[in-house]
């Protein structure tokens, strides 16, 4: 495979512990601020029609009854950040929330950075992350994003989210999944949320958000 397939993650920032003060989180990754009623935001990807077509075409390239998906992970995209598993978290967040939304882009190497459109610049609105692809159709990153308080702007948290993606063979979509680790400044594990992301290529010719 000459040229890296397309992916992503991305913005993952929308989650943060709350396991510290609510009042004292915000920023890239915080998820401190959200209460009913939650925005159940629908995807415009299916995650399971997407990891089935990747399936099936990773099956064709390897029996080499395919030419070899050329689509780059390099770029810029538009994403969701989705809730799921997070019942018992502090507090509880529904399945299907919409945690946070941005643009990334993607980096020839291997670099990657967020910008959130959740979040408030004030307390850290973008993230960078660093991503290996671990397939044909999937990729792996580790994205990390720092928090503020707001008024002494003096840093509260540290959040590292990692993601398993799914790459659509059209290279236009992918879907998947991420585990956002919160730590203290000192490097304390203080919680950890779980979810689902989509991602859509953004294109030069495109004129609508």
């Amino acid at each position: 495979m000459n040229q890296e397939l397309r992916c992503s993650l991305y913005t993952l920032p929308a989650l943060l512990a709350a396991a510290l003060a609510p009042s004292a989180l915000a920023g890239c990754g915080d998820t401190s601020s959200l209460q009913a009623p939650f925005v159940m935001a629908q995807s415009s990807s299916s995650g399971q029609a997407v990891a089935q077509r990747a399936s099936l075409a990773a099956e064709a390239i390897a029996g080499g009854n395919a030419m070899v998906n050329t689509a780059s992970i390099v770029g810029m995209w538009k994403s969701q950040t989705f809730s799921l598993g997070n019942a018992s978290h502090n507090p509880p967040i529904p399945d299907g929330a919409l945690l946070d939304f941005g643009y990334t882009q993607w980096h020839s190497d291997g670099t990657e950075i967020t910008v959130s459109g959740a979040q408030k610049p004030l307390t850290g609105n973008w993230c960078i992350g660093t991503w290996v692809r671990s397939g044909y159709f999937t990729y792996e990153l580790s994205h990390w994003a720092l928090s503020f308080d707001a008024t002494s702007q003096a840093l509260n948290a540290i959040i590292n989210i990692r993601s398993q993606v799914t790459l659509d063979p059209s290279g236009n979509e992918n879907t998947g999944t991420f585990t956002a680790t919160t730590f203290s400044p000192a490097g304390v594990k203080v919680d950890q949320v779980t979810g689902t992301i989509t991602g859509q290529r953004v294109t030069v010719d495109q004129t609508t958000p």
